[in-house]
């Protein structure tokens, strides 16, 4: 059912793909080739509004008042982001978008999983958000992410693997805590760290992940094709600003385990013998694991990297694993410019990258703040610009060589 405060209890899923109906008015300038269309993956996160009821009872099993929470989901929510993503679709010529159907004020895919606390910044959240995550109790936050976050990942790293441009699709306010105004188009292609440190914290991803990939997560020419086009039609645009991606973004995230794929495919090609080795597959786990929810995988960081000690039982597995990871480690910096310049470079690296679309424009709200009604003709016209920006990009700007470049190895050893 549908509360009157805007958010629904019903529900059988946390994420969902939304089959759209192409429009065959925009077929001949605006569809892209059919063989790209399902390789191109649009995604909404944060517009979503089934909060369980489970989670609408606290520790003690009393009842949570809308007023404890009303308001951060009116301001959490991405309104309209899923009017635009249809229109995009429609436009475009592609089957469908992925959509998360839990509400952002109780779980936010786009961060790490763990608690939030109450003054946390926008970029230091965690995927158990305000005010949920002090209200539930511990049986309670724990199957937020076992039955919400896990089944989300699942989804997702599905979509992901045959993708080769994921582009996510949000809303933001219109302005800064300041009270100045934002642009109305943002292009977010870079993570926090990297922007801020020049390099990605030690003890998130695994330190073999090359420190340059994280200097933009999607192709520039499709950025700044997407900017011009906007610009061009009218709209303010910005990059990475007000904010960056969050190093627990999913446009991160998929970076670093596309490269963790790559990597591994390269070096099964070298070392044939070494796939199905326990110790190798251990590796991978962890390697992959970017999502951060394997305890073993967190076992074997320590492991490697803080030498914290192990059972006697388990003491010969982790030998395995530290000596089938200095093999890899061994392989990549051996090979390192080679294999950086074909990953960062290839026409076949997946871009990722988000669009934020300031709500003013796709949606109308009472003081800036509680939403009223949606703006179709707005969403349809930010959809109409994006799509020929990628119908542009797909058709005339994709690259397809891959131009020698060198790089050099900063990973630390294992």
């Amino acid at each position: 059912m549908t509360h009157r405060n805007g958010y629904r209890t019903d529900g059988t899923s946390a994420v969902e793909f939304v089959a759209v109906q192409a429009d065959p008015r925009t077929a001949e300038g605006s569809h892209i080739d059919p063989a790209l269309a399902n390789r191109l993956m649009i995604d909404v996160i944060h517009d979503g509004d089934w909060i369980p009821d489970e989670f609408l009872v606290d520790s003690d099993g009393e009842p949570i008042p809308d007023e404890a929470f009303i308001g951060e989901h009116w301001d959490e929510r991405d309104w309209g982001a899923c009017m635009v993503a249809e229109g995009l679709c429609r436009k475009l010529g592609i089957p469908g978008y992925h959509r998360i159907n839990i509400a952002r004020v109780i779980m936010d895919f786009g961060r790490f999983p763990g608690l939030t606390r109450q003054d946390a910044g926008h970029l230091d959240r965690f995927a158990l958000n305000y005010p949920f995550s002090e209200m539930l109790g511990f049986r309670q936050q724990r199957a937020v992410l076992e039955r919400y976050y896990d089944e989300i990942s699942a989804h997702f790293e599905s979509a992901v693997s045959t993708s080769i441009t994921k582009i996510a699709i949000h809303t933001y306010d219109l302005r800064n805590d300041s009270g100045t105004v934002r642009p109305e188009i943002s292009v977010l292609t870079r993570s926090t760290s990297y922007q801020h440190e020049s390099e990605m914290p030690f003890g998130v991803f695994d330190p073999m992940y090359p420190d340059v990939l994280a200097e933009y997560t999607a192709d520039r020419v499709l950025r700044d094709r997407i900017s011009l086009t906007f610009e061009k039609a009218g709209y303010t645009v910005a990059h990475n600003y007000p904010y960056t991606l969050p190093d627990g973004s999913i446009e991160v995230r998929a970076q670093v385990w596309s490269f963790f794929v790559f990597l591994r495919r390269r070096f099964i090609e070298e070392f044939p013998d070494c796939q199905g080795a326990p110790g190798f597959e251990m590796v991978w786990r962890m390697l992959l694991d970017t999502n951060l929810r394997s305890a073993e995988s967190e076992a074997l960081r320590s492991y490697l990297f803080m030498f914290r000690r192990v059972s006697a039982e388990a003491d010969i597995a982790f030998s395995a694993a530290r000596t089938a990871y200095e093999r890899v480690f061994n392989f990549l910096r051996a090979t390192y410019d080679d294999l950086v310049t074909e990953f960062r470079l290839s026409a076949e690296r997946m871009s990722t990258l988000g669009i934020e679309v300031r709500k003013d424009l796709v949606y109308d709200f009472d003081n800036e703040r509680i939403p009223t009604n949606p703006n179709p003709e707005g969403a349809d016209a930010a959809a109409t610009v994006l799509a020929r920006a990628i119908h542009t990009y797909f058709a005339e700007d994709r690259p397809t060589k891959v131009p020698p470049r060198e790089f050099h190895f900063h990973g630390h050893d294992p």
